[in-house]
């Protein structure tokens, strides 16, 4: 339950999903504070509308937030909606519904999504390596033979993928997959960095690879953690549904 961790008077932060999709926040970036009024629901709450040299920020109904609320058990994130804005008692009010799953949160790490994503690898050739480590121009070389994979989970920093195939620790992967965002499915290709190999419990032959972006293009991530968010925010339909 929402209660169970956010607090009327917890501080909290907002910052527009339209810019950077989820990643991590730092001073470049705008960030509205404000504080918790009162939880209302398990995915409502209404929050005290924020302000900057005394004058307040009326953000828009229907626009959606990151928030980072500082709650008495720790920190925890999610995204929001904007559903009203009023005056209650002189007190001016957003209305937000959580699109999300309240979660904790490390301002370091990503946020990981459970998924089954098909994929296609495989190891990046010595000169593509060396392109790439060199940062000069260089191009993926096509007809190599792929290995089927499959992503587990997926974040704005990488991914964990089972295979039959291993990979070593520290080598580049190619790594070539498909997501469905708004009814249209596009492919990504990028490189990944291996950062730690297994075999998968209780299916020998095949590995579990934990994989970090390789000089990943940030409109690339961005797209990434929209599909993210977009499915998360699916699934949560789907709950309230049933």
């Amino acid at each position: 339950m929402l209660s169970k961790f956010v607090s009327t008077g917890d501080k909290i932060e907002l910052r527009s999903i339209d810019k950077g999709w989820g990643e991590q926040l730092d001073n470049s970036q705008k960030v509205y504070s404000s504080d918790v009024h009162v939880v209302l629901s398990d995915d409502t709450m209404e929050i005290i509308m924020p302000m900057e040299n005394t004058k307040l920020i009326l953000l828009p109904v229907d626009s959606e937030y990151e928030l980072v609320i500082y709650g008495a058990t720790g920190l925890y994130q999610c995204f929001a909606r904007v559903t009203d804005r009023y005056k209650s008692n002189n007190v001016f009010l957003l209305l937000v519904e959580l699109t999300s799953n309240l979660r904790k949160y490390q301002r370091r790490e990503f946020y990981r999504f459970s998924c089954a994503l098909e994929m296609r690898t495989r190891s990046l050739e010595e000169e593509e390596v060396n392109a790439i480590e060199q940062q000069t121009s260089y191009t993926l070389q096509a007809g190599l033979p792929l290995k089927r994979s499959i992503i587990v989970d997926i974040s704005g920093g990488g991914f964990r993928f089972l295979s039959e195939q291993k990979y070593e620790p520290d080598s580049l992967v190619y790594c070539k997959y498909q997501l469905c965002m708004e009814k249209e499915r596009k492919e990504y290709e990028v490189v990944g960095k291996v950062l730690s190999v297994r075999e998968a419990e209780n299916r020998p032959g095949t590995y579990e690879h934990r994989v970090q972006y390789y000089n990943l293009d940030k409109k690339i991530r961005e797209k990434i953690i929209k599909f993210i968010f977009e499915e998360e925010r699916n699934e949560r339909k789907k709950e309230r549904l049933s």
